[in-house]
C-alpha cells in the first residue's frame, strides 16, 4: 500500500509539471546579426500585413538552439530557433512557419494557454484533495486511483486544447500566405520535414498517438492544408530570387558561426565558391585564429559586392576580434554609413573606435553609440561601450546611466537600480537623463518585488 507520503510528492510532481508550462518564457541566448534580423523582417513583412497586424509591432527574435522549433510567448513576439532556419530549405518554408505563429498571436492563444494551464491545474488540485481525504480514511489505492484519474482529465483536457489551436492556427496561417500571395509549398514541404521526423521516433497515425502529443500528427495537417493551398491563386507563384538568395547566405553565416570549424570546411569546402561558403568558410576561419584566410575570404566577398554592409562588418569584425581595431574602422565606418547607423553594426564600430585607444576617436564613438541606442534601446553591448565612453571622458553619471540600461536588460536587478540611483543623483534635476534615470529604477525595483513574490 502506498504511504500518505508518497501520494503527496506523486502530486506534487504533477502540479509542478502543469506549473512550469504556465511559466514565461525562460531566459535563453538570442543570436542577433544585422543582416539575418533585415531578412527576417523582410520575410514577415508581408504575412504580417495579410494578418492585419501592425508590421512595426511585430518582432521576429532568433533564439540560439538547435532544434527545430518556434514559437510565440507574449506580446507581438515570434521566436525562431536557430536549428530551424538551418532545418529549411527554402525562405518559403520559414514564411510557412511565420504565417502559423502569426495565426497565434491574432488568436490570442498565448492568453487563452495560460487560461488552460491554470483549470488543468485545478483538476489535478481537485484530485489531490480527493486523494488526500481517501489516504487518511485508510484507502490508500483508492487515493492512488484518485490521484492518477486527476492527472489523466488534466493531461487529456491540456493536450486537446493545444491540438485544436494548433489545428486552427494552421488554417490562419494559409489564409495569410495565400493574402500575401506567397506559395503555400514551403508550408507543405515544412509539415513533409516534421512527419519525417515522427516516423524515426516512431510516432503512428493513429488516433491514440495523436491523442498524446501537443500537435496534431503532421500527416493530418497535411491532408487539410494540401487541399486548400494547392487550390490558392499563389501556389504556383515563384520563390523570390532576392529573398531566397539572402536566404542562403544567412544560412551559411549561421552555420559557420555556430558548428565546429571542421564540420563548415566539409560542409562547404574550398572548392565551392561562392557566396554561402565563403561566408561559412570566413567565420569558421576566424574561430579557428587563421586570420588571414578569414580575411581573404571576406575580401573575395566584397570583389564582387564592394558596397556590400554585411560583407563590410564581416571583414571589420573579423580585424576587430584579432586584435587590428585601427584597420577595421574603414569597412566598419562603411558598413555604418551605407546602413545609415543600422544599431548593431554602428554598436560594433562604435566598440573599434574605443579599443584602437586613441582619444580623438572618442567623440565619434560618444555619437555613433548613442545613435545606435536611440534606435535600439534593447541593446546592451552598445549601452556597456557607450558607459565606457563616457567613463574614458570622465561623465560618470551618464557612464553610471549607461551601465544601468545594459544591467536592467541583462537581469542585474539590483545592480541596475544601484548604477540608476546614483545616476539619478549626478544627473541635472528633470533632464531627459534623470528622467530615463527614474524610470530605469523604476524597471529594476518592480522586477525584483516580482522576483520576491513569486519566491
Amino acid at each position: 500500500m502506498r504511504s500518505l507520503n508518497s501520494l503527496f510528492a506523486f502530486a506534487a510532481a504533477l502540479i509542478a509539471a502543469l506549473s512550469f508550462a504556465a511559466q514565461p518564457l525562460a531566459a535563453q541566448s538570442v543570436l542577433r546579426d544585422a543582416e539575418t534580423e533585415a531578412l527576417l523582417r523582410d520575410m514577415a513583412y508581408p504575412l504580417i500585413e495579410a494578418s492585419e497586424l501592425e508590421p512595426e509591432n511585430v518582432e521576429i527574435v532568433l533564439i540560439n538552439d538547435p532544434s527545430i522549433n518556434a514559437f510565440v510567448a507574449g506580446g507581438q513576439v515570434v521566436y525562431i530557433h536557430a536549428g530551424l532556419l538551418g532545418a529549411a530549405d527554402t525562405a518559403n518554408e520559414v514564411q510557412g512557419v511565420i504565417a502559423h505563429e502569426l495565426g497565434h498571436i491574432t488568436a490570442g492563444h498565448v492568453v487563452r494557454f495560460d487560461e488552460r494551464v491554470r483549470q488543468a491545474q485545478g483538476i489535478t488540485i481537485l484530485s489531490l484533495l480527493l486523494g488526500v481525504g481517501a489516504a487518511l480514511a485508510g484507502a490508500g489505492d483508492a487515493a492512488f486511483g484518485a490521484l492518477m484519474a486527476g492527472q489523466t482529465a488534466a493531461q487529456g483536457s491540456f493536450l486537446a486544447f493545444n491540438r485544436n489551436q494548433e489545428a486552427a492556427t494552421d488554417l490562419a496561417g494559409a489564409r495569410y500566405l495565400s493574402g500575401a500571395g506567397i506559395s503555400g509549398r514551403g508550408m507543405i514541404s515544412f509539415f513533409e520535414k516534421l512527419r519525417n521526423q515522427e516516423i524515426r521516433r516512431g510516432f503512428s497515425q493513429s488516433d491514440d498517438a495523436g491523442y498524446v502529443r501537443t500537435h496534431p500528427l503532421a500527416g493530418d495537417r497535411i491532408e487539410i492544408l494540401r487541399g486548400l493551398l494547392s487550390e490558392d491563386a499563389a501556389w504556383a507563384a515563384p520563390d523570390d530570387p532576392d529573398i531566397q538568395s539572402r536566404f542562403e547566405a544567412v544560412q551559411a553565416k549561421l552555420y559557420g558561426y555556430l558548428a565546429e570549424p571542421q564540420r563548415t570546411y566539409q560542409q562547404y569546402p574550398l572548392s565551392d565558391n561562392s557566396v554561402p561558403a565563403r561566408y561559412a568558410r570566413a567565420y569558421a576561419y576566424h574561430k579557428d585564429a587563421l586570420v588571414q584566410n578569414a580575411v581573404d575570404e571576406a575580401d573575395a566577398l566584397l570583389a564582387d559586392d564592394p558596397d556590400n554592409p554585411y560583407f563590410l562588418e564581416l571583414k571589420g569584425q573579423i580585424l576587430l576580434e584579432s586584435g587590428r581595431p585601427a584597420e577595421a574602422l574603414t569597412p566598419l565606418r562603411r558598413a555604418t554609413d551605407i546602413t545609415r547607423n543600422e544599431p548593431l553594426i554602428a554598436g560594433l564600430f562604435g566598440h573599434a573606435l574605443i579599443a584602437t585607444e586613441d582619444e580623438s576617436n572618442y567623440e565619434e564613438a560618444e555619437r555613433v553609440l548613442r545613435a545606435a541606442v536611440a534606435r535600439d534601446r534593447l541593446n546592451p553591448f552598445a549601452w556597456y561601450q557607450l558607459g565606457v565612453v563616457y567613463a574614458a571622458r570622465g561623465d560618470i553619471p551618464r557612464a553610471r546611466l549607461a551601465s544601468a540600461e545594459q544591467q536592467v536588460m541583462t537581469r542585474r536587478f539590483p545592480e541596475a537600480l544601484r548604477s540608476a540611483q546614483a545616476a539619478e543623483a549626478g544627473l541635472p534635476y528633470g533632464s531627459p537623463d534623470w528622467i530615463r534615470a527614474q524610470d530605469v529604477a523604476l524597471e529594476a525595483r518592480a522586477a525584483l518585488e516580482r522576483i520576491r513574490d513569486n519566491r
